[in-house]
Parts: C-alpha cells; structure tokens; sequence
C-alpha cells in the first residue's frame, strides 16, 4: 500500500521548488529587456512582490540584478529603484567591486 500523505508532501514540496525557479527564470527574464520596478514587475508578471523582492536580492547578491536609477514609480507614485538583470546596465563602479572582494 502506498503511503498518500507522504507521496503528496513530495508532490507539494517538488510543485513548490518548480515553482520558485520558474517564478525566478521569469523574472530574471523578464529584467534582461526590461527597467522596471518591483511594483511594476510584480504587475507584470502576475509574481506577488513579496516573492520579487527575495528574488530580487538574491539576484542581487549572485550579482546578476542591478539598481539602475531612483526614480518615481509609474504604478505607486513613490521613489523605487528601477532594477534589471540586463549587463549592459552595470556600473563601472560595481564591474570594479567584482575585484575587489
């Protein structure tokens, strides 16, 4: 007899790692020809912000995200960073951080 609750515990916790690395490929997509906001990737991408903004520092920290300009936000109104994992978009400043580590 197959034990239920453990088969479908495996089945949640796979559902759930599949769905934060496609929650994250979208965003690290979505980012390469994008410069929005959190708040505008979230409107996009249908991906709750909560879930943007643990992405986006881990991206951050993998150094694939970058802070582009601070800026009023076109969905909120406030100032937000304007981020994207587009390269072309890195500073001089944070190339030379890779050196300096």
């Amino acid at each position: 007899m197959i034990n239920t609750s453990t088969s479908k515990n495996s089945l949640l916790l796979q559902s759930k790692d599949t769905s934060k690395q496609n929650q994250l490929a979208t965003i690290f997509q979505y980012l390469q020809n994008n410069i929005v906001t959190a708040s505008m990737l979230s409107e996009a991408t249908n991906i709750p912000q909560k879930n943007i903004t643990r992405y986006k520092r881990d991206l951050e920290l993998s150094n694939h995200l970058w802070e582009v300009k601070k800026e009023y936000c076109k969905k909120t109104g406030f100032k937000a960073w304007y981020i994207t994992t587009n390269e072309k978009y890195k500073t001089h400043k944070q190339q030379l951080e890779l050196f300096t580590a």
